[in-house]
Formats: structure tokens, sequence, C-alpha cells
């Protein structure tokens, strides 16, 4: 199966490490994302890809899960940023102002975006204003990484993730499927990985049109400017 490699701008294999990049640095700004699956089964390829994590602050917004049954990937997520050292600071958007919420991603080292129900995750940036607060700091080179919803955000639509999750969910009347649009590729997270194997196969028929890219759980999708990397952890 041919996975829409081709539509994206660059797909760079750099052998088998990453390009390694200071967050830190500002000389040349440009997109830093790291969108996952599951990001504790892939936590260890971060260091190959953002370095100097140690100390630094990420802003760890759980605004998806709220509503979900499960969670625990959630802490396990967070439980991963401080075992690389970072030091995290719970920012649920549902629950702040938007002064506070500027105030967190503008002095924060890296955003971080947990799974969850997608819609309900786009639903409440746009209402807090937070989409645009994000985009304004990934436009200044500022890192993020994004699991499972929080990775498909980042696409130009999320209508595609309708097969994944309940649209109208704590989201009634959900007619507004436009994504932050950071990226002009589509991620299919937890592609063939339990309990998604479905579901995740009928997205990929349902919409062969757009720039589809599927990562397994133990993938990571890496953006830096306009270079593209799919990492597999061994």
């Amino acid at each position: 199966m041919a996975f829409a490699f081709s539509l994206i701008h660059t797909v760079c294999a750099m052998g088998n490490k990453l390009a390694q990049v200071d967050f830190l640095k500002q000389d040349t700004v440009m997109k830093k994302l790291f969108l996952c699956s599951s990001f504790s089964d892939v936590a260890s390829l971060l260091p190959d890809f953002m370095v100097s994590l140690k100390g630094k602050t990420v802003a760890f917004i759980p605004t998806a899960s709220i509503h979900e049954e499960y969670r625990q990937y959630v802490e396990d997520g967070r439980e991963a940023l401080k075992a690389l050292g970072m030091v995290v600071e719970d920012l649920e958007i549902t629950r702040c102002d938007m002064e506070k919420v500027a105030q967190v991603l503008q002095n924060c080292d890296c955003i971080y975006i947990s799974g969850g129900n997608t819609f309900f995750l786009m639903q409440e940036l746009r209402r807090t204003g937070t989409d645009k607060l994000i985009v304004e700091q990934v436009e200044k080179g500022k890192p993020c990484i994004g699991e499972s919803a929080g990775a498909m955000i980042f696409s130009p639509n999320i209508e595609y993730a309708k097969d994944m999750d309940d649209h109208l969910s704590n989201t009634s009347n959900f007619v507004d499927f436009t994504g932050l649009g950071i990226v002009d590729f589509y991620p299919v997270v937890h592609f063939n990985s339990f309990p998604f194997e479905e579901e995740t196969q009928l997205i990929m028929k349902k919409n062969s049109g757009l720039s589809l890219l599927p990562i397994s759980n133990m993938q990571a999708i890496t953006v830096l400017g306009d270079s593209i990397s799919v990492r597999t952890k061994e």
C-alpha cells in the first residue's frame, strides 16, 4: 500500500538518526513538531530530535481526555516527559482564562497536547482562543508534541477522524471540522494498532484522496520546517 509520502513536501530519512534540533535556538524560525500515537511508547525518540530537554518546561494540555473513560495514557505521557528530565506544567484550558493560557504558552519551552476526543479538543481550542495561540507559538519556532487526537488537530481538517472518534460526544452540533492547518498532511494515528485496527483501515479506505500519513503506536512523525520524517522505535 502506498502511504501518500509523495504528496508530502519532503520525507527525510537522515540515516538511522534524526537531525538534532536545539529548540532554544531562534536563529532560523521553523516548525518543530513531534506527532505520535502513543507518546509513552516513543518518548525515547524525542531526544534524537530535540536536544537540551532536561530542566525545560512543557505546557501539558490534557483537555481532549477529560470526558474519556480511559485516561491512563495521559499519566503515562506525563511521566514519560518527567523521565526525560522535563518540568511538566498542566494546562487544562477549560479551567483557565485566555490570559493564563497565553502566559503559560508564551513562557514554556515546549507544548504538549494529549490524546482523547479529537472533536472535543478542537471545540475547546477554538472556544478558548488557544488554537490561535498555539499557531502563533509554532510560527515562532516553539516545539510542539501532539499525541493521538493532539496530533490529528495539526492537519487542515479533522473530519477524517470521525471513524475513530464520536464527533457529537460533548460536542453537540459540531459542524466546523477545520483543524489548526499547521501541516498539510493528515496523521492517521494508531494505524493497525490495538484497538483501532479496523477504524484506521476504514479511514485509509474512505479518505484516499487526502495526504494521509499513517503511524503505528511505535512510530512518530517529526516536522522540521518543510522536512517531514517518520521514525520507528526499534
